[in-house]
């Protein structure tokens, strides 16, 4: 069955398209890559740890060995992205109160802090406040804090929008996660309205990711553009389900019945009787400098116009060890798969024929700290940002083996969808749909920030319709590793992995932007699509 799968894999990997055939990707390479960028050596490739200099370094290294040119700082590779860290020091304490009675949570266990402010952060029981889904959404008619008064008060609020688990249309694009819906739309619009914090309820299903993550993650740094600047929402975390549970049981109410009425279009946030949080901190900020890397092959006659390709190289770093001492979280997949098909694709197109247009390759720091740094670059673009006609992101989700499909993240938003479809079509692939549109992968990873500046841009990853095991035995893979690996400890490199869905994944990648490459049309955004009028703002720079 084996040999099969091999067979298969490289037919479709030798398709032809149109009368000449692009290159393709070789999966020992990228397995190569993922053996040494997951290493230990690599020390979890922190930013601003011990990690960032090896990474860096290896991936200059590589690009030059692919014949880019630096399209970094001042002629060379890499771009500084000034950040801060954010370190909650020992001893942080929460404690719920439920009338006379006090619960002192354990910090990963039953909550997540997550302080918003350098120096010591003290609130003492503060009124809880149950705010819905926290949905601030003027335009569909939704405000959760409506005509409320939230100053000195906590917002609690539940994970996901409206149309989550509703079973009826409610305006929210039905199972598809909206951008008000995202954890940090939540917060923004909590302290808009004046909150002193805010709690989600944490749900698997809602989250879309298990407490393990969660909880797991509540002691690693946090990071944030330089400067800081202060924050009227002091703090942010989860709130275990278990423990919303106690919550509302001792309001004389349950979850589901609060979620019944949070998806009321007229619900505004009401008081938990007799419920108040206090917490007590310290957080150290240090400033630092971290990097994207950059390269560019430059285009043979449209060198002004671009196609970028982007992959974050960092993981979670030296931080929190797991139940058996692992304190490396060495992101083998999440993501130096991703930026291993980055350096993969570079190569390719380096080794080919020059394309019309210029392609630029990124890593990019600090997306588990919130896309910081495809953030910074998207402001300060090395390349204008009105004439990249595409970003391609790369951050694979799982190793998977050769699959009959590629599933495409938010579809429904712009033509590139189209380039994929017939760049898989080209490998004897299908365009499906994400399973799981209500987790909201569109708006959680470095193609976003280009998306939100008008920039058409494409996520999609290897398909789970395996031709050994089908969809049954690619969906226990993906859930496995949700479950148990991912952003943990092990999320480590497995020689076992052959890389074949991940070399399928990454030459669909590289002919989706040779194809754009290659042509003299600009992408665009579909009818109705919000990010298409800011597009619309720089079209002069794109007219001939």
């Amino acid at each position: 069955m084996r040999t099969l799968c091999l067979t298969l894999l490289a037919l479709i990997l030798a398709a032809p398209v149109g009368a000449a055939s692009p290159p393709t990707i070789d999966a020992a390479a990228i397995k190569a890559d993922v053996a040494t960028l997951a290493g230990d050596a690599f020390a979890g490739r922190g930013p601003g740890e011990d990690g960032e200099t090896q990474t860096i370094d290896f991936l200059a290294r590589a690009f030059a060995a692919a014949g880019l040119a630096p399209g970094g700082d001042d002629g060379g590779w890499t771009q500084a992205v000034p950040l801060v860290r954010l370190d909650r020091q020992p001893g942080a304490v929460m404690t719920l109160a439920l009338g006379e009675r006090r619960l002192a949570l354990t910090l990963g266990k039953d909550a997540t802090l997550a302080l918003r402010n350098p120096g010591v952060t003290e609130i003492r029981d503060a009124p809880l406040v149950f705010s819905g889904f926290g949905i601030v959404d003027r335009a569909r008619g939704w405000d959760a804090w409506r005509g409320v008064d939230m100053a000195g008060k906590i917002a609690v609020v539940l994970a996901n929008d409206p149309d989550f688990e509703a079973g009826r249309d409610l305006g929210f694009e039905g199972k598809r996660l909206v951008v008000a819906g995202r954890i940090g739309s939540k917060f923004a619009a909590a302290m808009a309205a004046g909150a002193l914090g805010a709690l989600v309820i944490h749900e698997d299903a809602a989250a879309s990711y298990p407490w393990l993550q969660v909880g797991s993650g509540d002691a690693l740094p946090a990071m944030a553009p330089a400067p800081l600047a202060a924050s009227a929402l002091q703090f942010s975390g989860w709130l275990r389900r278990g423990l919303a549970k106690v919550l509302f049981a001792s309001a004389g109410t349950d979850l589901a019945r609060l979620k019944t009425r949070a998806r009321e279009p007229g619900f505004t946030a009401f008081a938990l009787p007799g419920a108040s949080l206090s917490v007590a901190g310290a957080l150290q900020a240090t400033p630092f400098t971290s990097h994207n890397v950059i390269g560019i092959v430059p285009g043979a006659t449209a060198p002004d116009e671009y196609v970028l390709y982007g992959a974050h190289w960092d993981a979670n770093g030296r931080n929190g060890p797991d139940a058996g001492g692992d304190g490396i979280r060495n992101g083998a997949i999440d993501n130096a798969t991703g930026t291993a098909e980055l350096l993969a694709i570079a190569r390719a197109v380096a080794s080919g024929p020059r394309p019309a247009r210029s392609m630029v390759f990124a890593a990019w720091t600090a997306e588990e700290k919130g896309l910081l740094g495809s953030d910074f670059y998207a402001g300060h673009p090395r390349f204008p940002l009105e004439r990249t006609a595409a970003v391609i992101n790369l951050d694979p989700h799982v190793v998977l083996p050769a699959a009959r499909n590629v599933e495409l993240v938010g579809g429904g938003r712009t033509s590139l969808e189209d380039d994929l479809r017939d760049a898989a079509a080209g490998l004897g692939l299908v365009v499906t749909d994400e399973p799981h549109p209500e987790a909201g992968w569109y708006f959680r990873s470095d193609h976003y920030p280009f998306a939100q500046r008008g920039v058409p841009a494409l996520s999609f990853r290897a398909g789970r319709n395996l031709f050994a095991g089908g969809t049954a035995r690619g969906t226990a893979l993906v859930d496995d590793y949700n479950a148990n690996r991912y952003h943990q400890p092990s999320d480590a490199f497995d020689p076992r992995w052959t890389f074949a869905g991940t070399a399928q994944e990454a030459t669909a990648a590289l002919r989706v932007g040779l194809a754009i490459a290659n042509r003299r049309d600009w992408p665009g955004w579909r009818p109705g699509v919000g990010f298409a009028a800011t597009r619309d703002t720089s079209a002069s720079a794109r007219a001939r």
